[in-house]
């Protein structure tokens, strides 16, 4: 009850950040994957060429908003939104008329800067900023309920679109549906955002008032010189590079095992079930006992679902498979919004957000080029999910022996 009542007394803002990750889906390298036959065919590219204009909009865009988004913590959120707004519909308007491989290269960069970047890091910043401690990690499960609903809901709609209308015309009415569906719906979901912004700064002003000498606000400068931050950073990106890898070829995946596109597709349902289901558990539990004492466990799941690849062909791994791998994203998209706020404070969130977003874009940038010249090279596609799975391992133990001993910041 204590759970429906935070849900129904925060549920206009809680619902904005779910908007803002659910619209971030057409950035999202699993749904832009899904088009990748057509792409492919309509430039002549082969796995690796696809992967390597892929990796170029993407590490643009991962480098940029490094800078781009630490905006978010200095100007009105709502002005913020209309303009991310603007941008992800131009996106997908820029990929509807691509027409040559430079063109390409710049939608895929509109694209992976305003879904998977800015439009992600709003959704959990937000979150993670304007509740306090005891219930930042419910608020940010809920948001992030929208990248879930997005896998379950993109990737069938992409199949049913495309065997009505060619890709082109898809990602033109996509452009239509965002700018007339998506800013009125924000800015509705966001009334009275001066009031709370106006408490969090009150609420800031009051503990560093308080005399408490534990770590305060950090600023982007003192993390990057803060040990414990560099080295998490190779383990904490071990998923967006293994799953953008593996999705951004599940078509190769799939005709290698002997599975039908379709079927595959449907896995993400799975994925987004128990992404769901974990998430909203981790929030409790980060709420009851911190997102330090969490961390270093959350890919242990991705590693199996890694080796699970590696070993099995039959379209029954599709289950496991999708759902260890949603039980790392549900788990991560919480972990990852909020032990930042834990170890740095909130006041400079959005800037050691934008840091920490814009060198995940940039490793999920490497991995759909890496994993194509891996494939055009014959290695199988179960020696790089046996490798991942590895990598995953070691990342775990990683974030083990950096955060179980981090001292916490005060935080509000």
């Amino acid at each position: 009850m204590r759970y429906l009542s935070f849900v129904f007394a925060h549920a206009r803002f809680l619902g904005f950040g779910f908007l803002l990750a659910f619209t971030s889906t057409f950035g999202q390298t699993f749904y832009i994957a899904m088009y990748g036959g057509e792409v492919r065919a309509a430039f002549a590219l082969s796995h690796g060429d696809f992967g390597t204009v892929y990796a170029i909009g993407t590490l643009t865009s991962g480098v940029l908003i490094i800078w781009a988004g630490r905006v978010i913590d200095g100007v009105d959120l709502r002005h913020y939104t209309l303009v991310l707004c603007a941008l992800i519909a131009v996106a997908c308007l820029a990929f509807s008329l691509a027409d040559g491989v430079v063109l390409l290269v710049l939608a895929i960069f509109l694209l992976r800067i305003a879904g998977q970047g800015l439009l992600s890091q709003a959704a959990t910043v937000t979150m993670a900023r304007y509740f306090p401690r005891n219930r930042r990690g419910r608020a940010v499960s809920i948001a992030a309920l929208g990248f879930p609903t997005g896998q379950a809901v993109f990737p069938p709609a992409a199949v049913l679109l495309l065997a009505l209308a060619d890709w082109r015309t898809v990602w033109l009415a996509s452009a239509v549906a965002v700018v007339l569906l998506v800013p009125p719906l924000a800015l509705w979901l966001l009334r009275g955002h001066d009031h709370r912004h106006a408490r969090l700064l009150h609420r800031i002003r009051r503990f560093e008032g308080s005399g408490d000498q534990s770590p305060g606000q950090w600023t982007r400068r003192q993390v990057i010189r803060d040990p414990r931050f560099l080295l998490a950073m190779p383990a904490m990106l071990a998923p967006s590079f293994i799953v953008t890898g593996l999705n951004f070829h599940q078509v190769h995946l799939a005709e290698t095992k002997g599975w039908a596109l379709s079927l595959y597709a449907s896995g993400f349902a799975i994925y987004a079930v128990c992404q769901v289901v974990t998430s909203v558990l981790v929030g409790l539990l980060v709420d009851r006992f911190g997102s330090r004492r969490l961390t270093h466990v959350y890919l242990l799941p991705l590693a199996a679902a890694s080796l699970v690849i590696a070993v099995f062909d039959s379209p029954l791994a599709i289950v496991p498979f999708m759902a260890l791998a949603g039980m790392t994203g549900g788990a991560g998209a919480t972990l990852l919004a909020t032990v930042w706020a834990e170890l740095y404070g909130v006041l400079n969130l959005g800037s050691i957000r934008a840091l920490v977003v814009g060198l995940s874009v940039i490793s999920s940038s490497l991995a759909p080029a890496v994993f194509g010249w891996l494939i055009d090279a014959t290695v199988s596609i179960e020696a790089i999910s046996a490798t991942c799975g590895l990598y995953a391992i070691a990342g775990s133990i990683l974030l083990t022996l950096v955060l179980q001993r981090s001292r916490m910041a005060r935080t509000v």
